[in-house]
């Protein structure tokens, strides 16, 4: 279904309607539209510069659009509008991110990074924490365990009370998810998870996302590697200078002619699919 159409919002996870993103003269989003099904994984792909990330800062709480909403439907409870709220007030209701840019705890080990998204969840105060109350010490208890739990399934359980920065990269990538996990979320935002990973930290990461989508998180994905997409994501949305341009399976915007135009530079008036691997295969731009 393209985004925004129909009324059906049985098991939609996440809904954005008409966002209207401005920076001075400069406009980033320009009536984008989104919806992603619940246990979906739903990539975002685009040129550099179509506005992928203003969307994600728009769907956290980052950035406030001028015009449009954006409603999530936690996996219990009613729907929440997201345009207004605070980033860890949006955290809280379930949606969790990574970014392009690694911002881990590097002098603290991969257990306290992962804890420190667990204690999102936790409802008990500083007060509680320094006089060790009971209920205090057993919720802290429950999060070592709860991020013990998140570092197996992303693959690090063997690096547990290693330093963050002392990691390899595709390792830090692995642990900032799992630091999002711990924030018990309902729908998972990644951007770029893949970037500056090798090809066999790629499979590992491909894997990974699949084992987190089988848990019953939603994932929403910014990517520019083609043939990662391609391969992982159940649907693919297109923006293009703020614009959504496409909305498919992989398969439906490959063979997109304006999505083709959009990375290439021309239309294929040939029509024949894209080339193999992902529309941008032959040129593989660096996009954000």
């Amino acid at each position: 279904m393209s985004p925004g159409a129909g009324d059906d919002t049985g098991d939609l996870v996440v809904e954005a309607r008409d966002l209207q993103l401005r920076f001075g003269g400069v406009t980033s989003l320009d009536g984008v539209s989104l919806r992603q099904r619940r246990g979906e994984i739903l990539a975002v792909i685009g040129p550099n510069g179509a506005g992928k990330t203003s969307l994600f800062n728009c769907l956290t709480g980052a950035y406030r659009p001028q015009h449009g909403s954006v409603t999530f439907w936690p996996s219990s409870g009613r729907p929440a509008e997201l345009v207004g709220r605070r980033p860890h007030a949006i955290t809280r209701l379930g949606v969790a991110r990574t970014f392009q840019n690694i911002r881990l705890f590097p002098a603290l080990s991969a257990l306290e990074n992962v804890q420190i998204g667990t204690e999102v969840r936790q409802r008990y105060g500083a007060v509680s924490a320094i006089l060790g109350l009971p209920h205090a010490r057993r919720a802290e208890r429950d999060g070592v365990r709860r991020a013990g739990e998140l570092l197996d399934l992303v693959g690090l359980g063997h690096r547990t009370h290693e330093l963050a920065a002392s990691l390899p990269y595709g390792e830090q990538r692995r642990l900032e998810i799992a630091r999002a996990l711990g924030t018990g979320p309902g729908l998972l935002l990644l951007d770029e998870p893949a970037a500056g990973t090798n090809p066999a930290e790629k499979r590992d990461l491909a894997a990974l996302i699949t084992r987190i989508s089988g848990t019953g998180v939603s994932v929403l994905l910014i990517e520019h590697d083609m043939t990662l997409v391609m391969s992982l994501a159940t649907s693919v949305t297109v923006l293009n200078f703020g614009r959504v341009i496409a909305h498919g399976t992989p398969g439906e915007v490959q063979r997109n002619p304006a999505v083709i135009e959009a990375y290439l530079g021309v239309a294929d008036t040939t029509g024949d699919a894209a080339p193999a691997g992902g529309v941008d295969a032959g040129t593989r731009k660096e996009l954000r």
